[in-house]
């Protein structure tokens, strides 16, 4: 089996530090991708899409040259990430095998205020306008970890990130766009799926990953004290609940 992680916005693959490493330790004979999007991590210099659909079909056409044997694969997805799986297992269904989304929330299913939380506008606006790479990855952070917001080491290799592979404005912008247009189809996904979210999410209103799992009656967890980047908060907490959710009693 493959599992394919996908990341939200402005984000890229090394910003799992370490998960992926723990779930391969947990299922030693699957193999694990962590594609970037365009604009993001190794592909800083190409330009996004400013449709989450454009974003399905550019991950469909990657996996096609990683995934030789074009086998249905299983998904772990947040944030933006979690908005081109939900586009994908819509469109394609049988090329997804299972599906995990981290605090997702999805246009005509939760407004616009419960989706980005209204006190964060000021802080990402000046993100986007903010020039040096510490001083962004500091603010975001302060809005999607509790529990390594301090934490020097986390800041630094982040920082490193955003100045080797810099998220450019434009692309951000467009990434914002995409995020902000996509409307999720109102049947319910055809995959098994489990949500999980973190109660102390400042970016997003976690109650939106509570609503869909109601409206998809899909199996659901919920972090007591985790922030929005959830897999950098909990990683282990995380990989506990797919082991449960695959492996019931």
């Amino acid at each position: 089996m493959t599992w394919v992680l996908l990341r939200g916005l402005m984000r890229e693959q090394r910003h799992w530090e370490d998960f992926p490493a723990r779930l391969a330790a947990t299922y030693p004979e699957e193999r694990i991708l962590t594609p970037d999007f365009p604009g993001n991590g190794s592909r800083w210099q190409e330009t996004s899409p400013t449709r989450i659909s454009a974003m399905t079909d550019f991950l469909r056409e990657e996996l096609k040259r990683e995934n030789a044997d074009q086998q249905p694969v299983s998904v772990i997805a947040i944030s933006l990430g979690g908005m081109v799986a939900t586009d994908w297992i819509s469109r394609f269904p049988h090329e997804v095998r299972r599906l995990v989304l981290i605090n997702t929330s999805l246009a005509g299913y939760h407004p616009f205020y419960r989706r980005l939380k209204p006190e964060n506008y000021p802080a990402l606006l000046a993100q986007l306008w903010q020039r040096q790479p510490a001083q962004r990855e500091r603010l975001l952070l302060s809005l999607t970890s509790q529990h390594h917001q301090q934490n020097p080491a986390v800041l630094d290799r982040f920082s490193s990130y955003a100045q080797e592979y810099p998220v450019t404005r434009k692309n951000a912008l467009r990434q914002l766009s995409a995020a902000i247009r996509f409307h999720a189809p109102r049947q319910t996904p055809a995959v098994p799926l489990l949500i999980l979210a973190g109660a102390k999410d400042r970016l997003v209103d976690p109650g939106c990953s509570l609503s869909l799992a109601q409206h998809w009656k899909a199996s659901c967890a919920v972090h007591p004290d985790a922030g929005h980047d959830l897999p950098l908060d909990d990683p282990d907490w995380i990989i506990r609940q797919i082991r449960q959710w695959m492996s019931p009693p």
